[in-house]
């Protein structure tokens, strides 16, 4: 961004009062020294020589001091910074301070300057080293005052200025954020300008009373005649009037024109303010704009400023708000209206939900009662299934135990049937033994008869072995038959047990499968038990939060009912709000905000053309 023409050479316009006022100084002394006679007539030339060049030599450090000093500013007219608030409140933060150090260093230009002319002055125009002394007291006389008048000339170009970079782009806020008001010694600027304004003269006072008298005495001291001593007094009443009213009115101008300047840097932003607190109670509210001054008058005028930044926010929403609470609170009579006959109806609708929530609350308490019948159930069927599952295990124990005590049946009936077989065998050789034996005895009791007497003996023996092997084989038929019994019986015997075996295999299946159904049974008990008891704690939540719906319903029913007559009272409100909000809108008409790109006038304080000193 190209910076405006005139800030290349807004800088040196704003320092260059202190050039013509320290020259100023400088020729009030200058005719002092060649008007008041009070020097020797040897030392005025080099006096005025070495007054010159200190001059010189300070407007030329000058010169470098203002470029360090005002270095953004400077930059900023010479593109090297691009123009952004940033830089801009630098340069207005450099521009604001350079008012206090122009003065300091006129103060110290003249208080160096007079201190090396009074210490070469003696040397260089052969005089006495008092001379040196008086043109010491001669600076610092002028001095002050020099430095006050330049004080306040660059005050007011340092104002115009400041107003010319806020123009620039920073809003007033943030100018006075760069610049807040910490200082503030208006009183001591006050008493410094008194002393200096009362001192000044009086030192060039004291300066020519006492060289005249010493002057005067000195004469009179030489005169040895009394038509001398007569001359002398004649020349002292005589004078020297003209030149010394003169450099009297020349200081006289200096102090009332320094009285002049410090009256108008006061009166300025003063009367600046006063003009727009006239127009903000005359209702012309305009953009807040930022009055430059110094000490307690600039933290008035941040006030002042501050105060129009809110003035103008508030009078913008003020207006918004009196717009916009207008067409609410109509919409609030209308609204208002229909949320009493609303209010009417929820109230209707509450009593019956009210009665039916007291009819929820009787139903929850019955299902609660239910719940917990069904929870003992539950708990009883838990113990039985409990209960039925230890017996399933323990006839599922004897089932098991029956099917080995029936194997081992079924073993003994196979092993006895082998005996029995063994027996028949053993019979029937027997019976076999018996039959040779009956056949022998038959044939041995025909060989005792055929004996006769001799073989009767033996005949009877064989008759009886003849009828021991008959009984031993009725025996053996007997046996056979029993065998035969036994043989049958064991053959049933076999077929029950396998039967058996078979019934009790199908019995441990079936006692295996009740119970496993049991410990299923047993299992959906417990859970039964634990939903039915979780449905309890349940339903006694529900009962006593049906209890507190039922007594949060008749809270609701009394509130609405508050919130009915309430409403009827808000319908009354909303129609005062709506006369409020007319005279709202009227008060605020009063005031007329003008938008800031409405002003294409100049404000007060704005720098003059930069051609001119």
């Amino acid at each position: 961004m190209t910076p405006p023409p005139e800030l290349r050479a807004l800088g040196r316009w704003t320092t260059r009062p202190r050039i013509p006022g320290s020259c100023l100084g400088v020729g009030v002394a200058f005719l002092h020294i060649h008007l008041s006679h009070t020097l020797p007539e040897a030392g005025r030339t080099p006096l005025t020589w070495l007054m010159f060049c200190a001059l010189a030599l300070f407007i030329s450090v000058g010169y470098a001091r203002d470029t360090r000093a005002l270095r953004t500013l400077f930059a900023l007219g010479e593109g090297k910074l691009p123009l952004t608030s940033e830089h801009l409140l630098v340069a207005i933060q450099e521009v604001a301070a350079i008012p206090g150090r122009s003065f300091w260093f006129v103060m110290q230009g003249w208080l160096g300057g007079t201190l090396t002319v009074a210490l070469a002055f003696p040397t260089l125009a052969h005089v006495p080293w008092t001379e040196g002394l008086r043109v010491t007291v001669l600076g610092l006389s002028i001095g002050p005052l020099s430095a006050m008048l330049v004080y306040l000339m660059v005050v007011r170009r340092a104002r115009a200025t400041l107003a010319r970079l806020v123009e620039l782009g920073p809003s007033p806020l943030e100018v006075l954020a760069a610049l807040p008001p910490r200082r503030m010694h208006i009183r001591r600027r006050l008493v410094v300008f008194t002393a200096i304004a009362v001192l000044s003269p009086s030192l060039f006072i004291l300066d020519v009373a006492f060289t005249r008298t010493v002057t005067v005495v000195d004469a009179w001291a030489q005169a040895t005649t009394p038509a001398e001593r007569a001359e002398v007094m004649a020349r002292a009443r005589e004078g020297e009037g003209p030149p010394l009213g003169l450099i009297a009115g020349l200081v006289t101008l200096l102090i009332l024109g320094t009285a002049a300047l410090a009256g108008t840097a006061l009166s300025e932003p003063l009367r600046a303010i006063t003009e727009d607190a006239t127009r903000i109670a005359r209702g012309e509210v305009r953009p807040p704009r930022v009055i430059h001054a110094e000490d307690e008058v600039w933290a008035t005028s941040a006030a002042f400023t501050q105060m129009q930044v809110q003035l103008v926010q508030a009078l913008s929403q003020l207006k918004r708000a009196g717009i916009q609470i207008s067409s609410t609170t109509e919409q609030l009579v209308a609204t208002s209206t229909e949320q009493g006959v609303g209010a009417d109806e929820q109230a209707g609708a509450l009593n019956a939900t009210s009665a039916t929530t007291e009819e929820l609350a009787r139903s929850a308490q019955q299902i609660a009662d239910n719940a917990e019948s069904v929870s003992a159930i539950a708990e009883t069927t838990f113990g039985a299934a409990q209960s039925g599952q230890r017996g399933a295990t323990a006839f599922l124990g004897a089932m098991h135990r029956m099917k080995e005590d029936n194997e081992a049946i079924a073993d003994a009936v196979v092993r006895l049937n082998k005996r029995v077989q063994q027996i028949g065998k053993v019979v029937e050789f027997i019976n076999e033994i018996a039959d040779k034996s009956d056949l022998l005895a038959l044939n041995a009791e025909l060989e005792g008869t055929k004996a006769g007497e001799v073989g009767r003996g033996f005949s009877l023996v064989a008759a009886e072995m003849r009828r021991l092997a008959e009984n031993v084989i009725r025996s053996t038929k007997e046996i056979e038959g029993l065998i035969g019994e036994i043989r049958d019986a064991t053959n049933g015997a076999v077929m029950a047990t396998e039967a058996g075996l078979k019934t009790t295999e199908l019995g441990t299946l079936l006692a295996a499968q009740v119970d496993d159904s049991l410990g299923l049974i047993l299992e959906l008990a417990r859970q039964t038990s634990h939903a039915v008891r979780s449905i309890s704690l349940a339903t006694l939540q529900q009962q006593t939060g049906t209890d507190q719906l039922a007594a949060a319903m008749g809270d609701i029913l009394r509130v609405t009912e508050q919130n009915a007559a309430a409403t009827k009272q808000m319908v009354a409100a909303n129609a005062d709000l709506s006369a409020l909000a007319a005279d709202l809108q009227h008060v605020v008409q009063r005031f007329h905000v003008e938008p800031p790109a409405g002003e294409t006038t100049g404000a007060p304080g704005s720098p003059p053309a930069l051609g001119g000193g």
